[in-house]
């Protein structure tokens, strides 16, 4: 059985999805634990009531020190397979990839890729975006995490139509119901 660590600045919404296709048979895996660089992120709530061990790596807490490193040899105590980035909002350094290259998995909400990737591209600027360009389409791409923001190699992509009176709101909404689906699908594909 394959070994899912999680990275996670907030709620975690992605490991949750996860867990439960873990808990239900859907994926052959088990989420083993969760680094969250934020003390309050809803994650840890999350965490505990899975009973996934879960742990705060910042530098509040770990000042002076490679956070990266520290992050690795987490998640290699674990002994995690492959590491989901569930909504974590720092950029991954080669301190990280080194020891899991190819073998962290990020989610973006819109389709790879496209001017909607890069830095500051992430949530609801996406959506705006592609709403403010009058697009007609949009989805979400599953991807595997490099050195540059939504730059590494894609595991796959699904796409929507968007409707004559999408909103911000509607089009977010939509994108996180697709989102949860392609996650799984993911890990189904990894997993083999």
């Amino acid at each position: 059985m394959k070994k899912i660590g999680i990275l996670a600045s907030h709620n975690g919404s992605g490991f949750e999805n996860i867990k439960k296709a873990c808990n239900n048979g859907t994926l052959n895996a088990d989420v083993v634990c969760i680094i969250t660089n934020n003390s309050n992120a809803g994650v840890l709530e999350k965490a505990k009531e899975y009973d996934v061990p879960s742990f705060v790596i910042n530098s509040k807490i770990y000042p002076n020190i490679n956070l990266d490193e520290k992050i690795a040899k987490q998640f290699l105590q674990y002994n995690c397979d492959y590491i989901f980035c569930s909504g974590y909002m720092k950029m991954i350094s080669i301190d990280l990839l080194k020891y899991f290259e190819n073998k962290i998995v990020n989610t973006h909400p819109a389709l790879l890729p496209s001017i909607y990737g890069g830095k500051g591209m992430y949530g609801r600027f996406v959506h705006e975006a592609v709403i403010k360009n009058k697009e007609k389409q949009s989805g979400v791409t599953i991807h595997f995490v490099n050195e540059v923001y939504d730059d590494g190699e894609i595991i796959l992509t699904k796409s929507l139509d968007l409707d004559e009176n999408e909103t911000v709101e509607s089009l977010e909404s939509r994108i996180k119901n697709l989102e949860s689906k392609a996650i799984i699908e993911a890990f189904e594909k990894l997993l083999k």
